[in-house]
């Protein structure tokens, strides 16, 4: 295996045991404490518990100490996880569990993650519409938080649900769709695990196929001047900023009827590390770093693949880091992605790529794509370094463009403000206290942007 392979492997493995409920969870001892992908949000709740069937949680649902929050991945940035309640892993409540050729449709437990889903659904000879980029989260998790790929035509993953089950805190198990229950539906395509837990989801899926990846470097004015062309010329497209190169690089992926090519890993990890080395020897000196950038870097680069859409569209990510991302309207994208990253180039700290990405609109409640086509704007900083800038200084041009925030990445805007750039918001808290009336899938982040406490 290639070291690139062995560390990804690697990774993967670490991260699925470090995910798994200790022992202790089932035991009624003290569990341990948990923490994000990231290590930035973090807590000690009284009880981890990864309940087997739909009867386990209902009875946990009731009776469990809350705040009782549901537990994805860890790859949310956002505090909608930490508790000093209850922790509930849907992990055992995965898997594919029936699939239809002919509509096109697959039902899944909740917990499944999309790695595993996708190679499920792979094997039957179906596949996604569209994926992120990062195929850790679970199903669960990636709904509750308006999770999305790129493509100006595609929407985001809780856009293909057809049919979930939801369990609530009052006992209730409600097969939900948008002709049973629709109300409770539209709430709970991306609930911020607020209405209680999702046990399983039929989704709209495709039959399995190939991608052609291509992927360039541009100059950076010439790729902002380019972008609204690439994005209505190709099925997909997205692009990364290089703050202090003068440079971007475009992706774009197109189906085509050819079968799966070998390849090797893109190195995605190896140009990180290259622009933080540039970062830590040149970060004094602006000009100097622009200037060395601009004579390592070759032009003439770039990368094609081409394989089944799932193992191009998502993969891991090694390098931990903390992240803001916000979703303005289609027309202002660029406009924004301008400001964004002139505003990352008075820092000389920076060194991630700006991502940016195409999403159809949607009729989610609280769907950051509702009723709206966006771009979304990303922003890192790595893990171990300040990132409150992500908030402050990003904050401030997102909010100018309308900006609706991701809710799984870093983000600190209030009820007020939320309640303004959704027009179904009330209906979605009025679905909320039903189901939930005491609150007990409330943590203390979810008191503040849903209830202003």
């Amino acid at each position: 295996m290639q070291r690139r392979q062995i560390l990804q492997t690697l990774t993967a493995s670490a991260l699925m045991a470090g995910l798994r409920p200790p022992a202790t969870a089932q035991t009624g001892t003290a569990p341990q404490g948990w923490h994000n992908w990231s290590g930035l949000q973090s807590c000690q709740p009284q009880a981890w518990k990864a309940p087997a069937d739909e009867t386990e949680v209902l009875q946990l649902l009731q009776t469990a100490p809350p705040p009782l929050r549901n537990l994805g991945a860890g790859h949310s940035f956002s505090p909608l996880v930490p508790t000093t309640g209850s922790l509930l892993s849907l992990d055992r409540l995965s898997g594919l569990r029936q699939h239809d050729l002919k509509t096109a449709t697959a039902t899944l437990g909740a917990g499944t993650r999309l790695a595993q889903a996708s190679r499920a659904l792979d094997a039957v000879g179906l596949a996604f519409r569209n994926l992120p980029d990062i195929d850790v989260q679970t199903l669960a998790g990636a709904m509750a938080t308006g999770t999305h790929g790129t493509g100006m035509q595609l929407p985001a993953l809780h856009a293909d649900l057809q049919q979930l089950v939801l369990l609530t805190p009052t006992g209730q198990r409600l097969e939900c769709s948008r002709q049973q229950h629709p109300e409770v539906f539209a709430a709970a395509q991306v609930s911020l695990g607020a209405l209680g837990a999702i046990s399983e989801m039929t989704l709209r899926v495709r039959p399995r196929h190939v991608l052609r990846r291509k992927a360039w470097l541009l100059p950076t004015e010439e790729l902002l001047r380019t972008i609204p062309r690439l994005a209505t010329a190709h099925r997909q497209f997205e692009c990364y900023l290089l703050p202090h190169t003068g440079y971007g690089a475009a992706i774009v992926h197109d189906e085509v009827q050819q079968q799966p090519q070998a390849r090797t890993e893109a190195p995605d990890e190896d140009v990180l590390a290259d622009l933080k080395r540039l970062r830590d020897w040149f970060g004094r000196w602006p000009a100097m770093r622009r200037w060395v950038a601009q004579r390592l870097i070759d032009p003439s680069l770039q990368e094609e693949a081409v394989d089944w859409s799932w193992k191009l569209l998502s993969t891991q990510r090694p390098t931990r880091f903390n992240e803001t991302e916000c979703h303005v309207p289609q027309a202002d994208g660029v406009a924004c992605l301008r400001e964004v990253l002139a505003a990352l180039e008075l820092r000389n700290d920076v060194f991630f790529p700006v991502e940016f990405r195409f999403i159809a609109a949607d009729d989610a409640w609280l769907s950051p794509f509702y009723q709206r086509a966006s771009c979304s704007i990303a922003v890192h900083a790595a893990h171990d370094e300040p990132w409150d800038y992500l908030l402050r200084d990003m904050g401030v041009i997102f909010r100018r463009y309308g900006g609706r925030p991701h809710w799984g990445k870093l983000h600190d805007r209030s009820q007020a403000e939320l309640r303004a750039l959704y027009p179904r918001w009330s209906d979605f808290l009025a679905v909320r206290r039903e189901l939930d009336p005491q609150g007990r899938m409330l943590n203390p982040h979810l008191q503040r942007i849903l209830m202003g406490a």
